[in-house]
């Protein structure tokens, strides 16, 4: 937010301007650490017109890379993190989002530990992201992690972005057809319904099909429209709840194809976080307690806290991701053995990552090299079959 303020200075000069911070309390705050003494402070009247819808202002995945990016150049630079926060805020577009790192410089500046002033923001810190800033902060070594962390979010957008993007092409062509779909059933059809009838003829069992359908359709679609709101709505809920959440998780990973790919993805995320929490510095059990929480899939949330568990009592986490091979295939298992015993797990994972991460990308390609094809090869029968029930009875009719 920002206020207008007049202050004097300690040789009782008259100040005036703007100033940025999240409450009148820190405007106050930070002009008092510049030896100015408050006299008047006031929010900023803003235009109708120029004021931002902050629901449209949501903060996005890549502005938190971004962040993370440029506290780590800025750490790496040898300057201070309260100043490092001031500066992003500064240049930050997002309104919201500079609050956000504003308040955190505020609860820097009044000595709460950094990892604890991010937790006051659950909703864009993970608890991944917290243990991370948490473990740099006790050993010493935050610039390391926010190279890290940059690097490994980084890592996780580009795999989301590419397969967003890999999905914008069969979206579109799905979008075309049903926009024709719905021209042809609302005007195009009925229209040529009554041309039909006023000729007498006996239509085709298609084309007899189609009206039938394009009448049902137009007759019920709103109660049509009203059940699949309920069922989306039901979806949504039901995945939401936990036997929902597991129930799903399990179907989607015995998908076909895309099955395969969510376990890749699956064991990728789990070898990379780990990884990266145990080059940070966190003991072993509570890193797999933190992969287990942000993992993203039930099923794999159990076998990781139960190989916490185990790892408590004295066991490796090879033997326990060893009895679930359809969730971790065997090299997983067999390198995260290598790792243990010669004392490089992190370095392992990693390999474990890069190897995973190329298959990954091959595997979209190839799924969208597949689905690209059936695609359009199925929404043209529907299409097609549509013409067909129209130029049946036509060409019957030109033929008389």
């Amino acid at each position: 937010m920002k206020f207008n303020y007049q202050a004097r200075t300690k040789n009782g000069e008259i100040r005036t301007g703007q100033i940025e911070a999240s409450s009148e309390e820190a405007a106050i705050s930070l002009l008092q650490s510049h030896g100015m003494y408050v006299t008047f402070l006031g929010g900023t009247t803003t235009p109708l017109y120029a004021k931002r819808i902050k629901f449209f202002e949501s903060i996005s995945k890549k502005e938190i890379v971004l962040f993370s990016r440029q506290l780590s150049i800025m750490f790496k630079s040898r300057v201070s993190l309260l100043e490092a926060l001031r500066v992003i805020a500064n240049q930050t577009r997002n309104s919201d989002f500079r609050e956000k790192i504003l308040k955190l410089s505020e609860e820097v500046e009044g000595g709460t530990p950094f990892s604890k002033a991010l937790s006051l923001y659950p909703n864009l810190f993970s608890s991944f992201y917290i243990a991370m800033i948490k473990s740099g902060e006790l050993s010493g070594k935050l610039s390391e992690v926010l190279d890290y962390l940059a690097d490994h979010l980084e890592r996780e957008y580009y795999l989301v972005s590419k397969t967003k993007g890999a999905l914008i092409y069969p979206s579109m062509i799905v979008l075309v057809v049903v926009l024709v779909l719905v021209l042809m059933i609302f005007f195009v059809i009925p229209n040529l319904t009554q041309v039909f009838e006023a000729t007498g003829q006996e239509l085709p069992a298609v084309t007899k099909i189609v009206i039938s359908t394009t009448n049902l359709l137009r007759s019920q679609g709103l109660w049509l429209l009203a059940i699949l709101i309920a069922l989306v709505i039901f979806y949504f809920r039901f995945s939401h709840t936990e036997k929902g959440k597991k129930f799903l998780d399990d179907r989607f990973i015995k998908l076909p194809l895309i099955g395969e790919v969510l376990k890749m993805i699956y064991v990728s995320r789990f070898a990379e976080n780990l990884s990266t929490l145990i080059s940070g510095g966190l003991p072993i059990a509570q890193a797999l307690e933190t992969v287990g929480e942000i993992i993203g899939n039930d099923l794999y949330q159990e076998v990781i806290l139960e190989a916490r568990d185990r790892v408590r009592r004295g066991e490796a986490i090879s033997s326990v991701l060893s009895q679930f091979p359809d969730l971790f295939p065997p090299v997983v298992s067999q390198m995260v053995l290598v790792g243990e015993r010669t004392g490089t797990l992190d370095v392992t994972l990693m390999n474990i990552v890069n190897f995973y991460q190329k298959e990954i990308d091959r595997s979209i390609d190839n799924l969208l090299s597949v689905m690209e094809p059936i695609l359009i090869v199925f929404l043209g029968a529907i299409v097609g079959g549509l013409m067909l029930s129209i130029l049946l009875p036509l060409y019957q009719t030109i033929s008389l």
